[in-house]
């Protein structure tokens, strides 16, 4: 992987450092290349349960890089990258494990996007966050006016879009655009807390059905996603995890839950 992505696996929990923080790590081709590899490279592997992905130095991600926009926009794009960037931006929705951003600093344009196509977000209190789409004449890109308002509502995904207004992190904690808000030198630490957390008490095979049941449950009407939800429940009975939960729960110890198998 380049320099532009750092990876570091440990103790089940991958952490994806976007590396550019000279520039406060906007978003650049190559970075997006790197960044799809790197989460296509942890979701087949079986040493990671759990996936972080954050910015090094006083960012998350700024957005695009405004060098490389300008470029786009005196030359175009072509119909082949619009549609490569439409399968490629939602892709961390697919990936069967848990993917926990760590807000540490600006985040901003696409950069909240891959903040919001993650499953869980804790930020920084102080760090700004905004759609910026509006004010770059723009409109929502890559799937934001999908997630958006499903986080936060139609009438709050409108006035950030429509805006571009900047957010703090405790406002945005408050609208619930992030999980939760904390100082700024405790965002990584406590976000790989949490994720160890998962890597070691919860079921792998569990996680990876809940993140697709939450995700097309969102397109299906109630009786669908109930009949479902049964259905899985009954293989979920019949599988060995259930049975190490339950034993690992009464011998009061730390469960041994097989890694998801490719």
């Amino acid at each position: 992987m380049s320099e532009v992505v750092l990876k570091q696996v440990q103790d089940g929990v991958a952490t994806l450092t976007l590396n550019r923080p000279e520039r406060l790590n906007a978003w650049t081709q190559q970075l997006e290349r790197d960044y799809f590899a790197a989460l296509a490279e942890c979701a087949d592997r079986e040493d990671v349960r759990v996936i972080v992905v954050t910015g090094a130095g006083r960012g998350f991600c700024a957005g695009a890089d405004m060098q490389e926009l300008q470029t786009l926009g005196e030359s175009g794009v072509s119909d082949a990258q619009v549609e490569q960037q439409r399968t490629a931006q939602t892709y961390p929705l697919t990936v069967p494990k848990p993917i926990i951003a760590a807000i540490n600093g600006p985040c901003a344009g696409i950069g909240l996007v891959q903040a919001l196509m993650c499953d869980l977000r804790f930020a920084a209190e102080d760090a700004k966050l905004t759609t910026a789409f509006a004010r770059r004449g723009l409109v929502a890109e890559h799937g934001i006016s999908w997630v958006l308002p499903r986080l936060v509502g139609p009438a709050r995904a409108l006035d950030l879009l429509l805006s571009g207004r900047v957010v703090l992190g405790r406002e945005a904690a408050a609208m619930g655009l992030v999980n939760s808000a904390m100082a700024r030198e405790a965002v990584l630490e406590q976000t790989l807390a949490y994720a160890h957390d998962l890597a070691v008490n919860c079921s792998p095979a569990s996680m990876a059905t809940m993140k697709r049941q939450v995700y097309a449950d969102l397109e299906r009407a109630v009786p669908d996603a109930l009949a479902e939800a049964d259905r899985l429940m009954l293989q979920s009975f019949a599988a060995p995890d259930f049975a190490e939960g339950v034993t690992s729960f009464l011998e009061r110890r730390e469960p041994h839950f097989a890694a998801l198998s490719g």
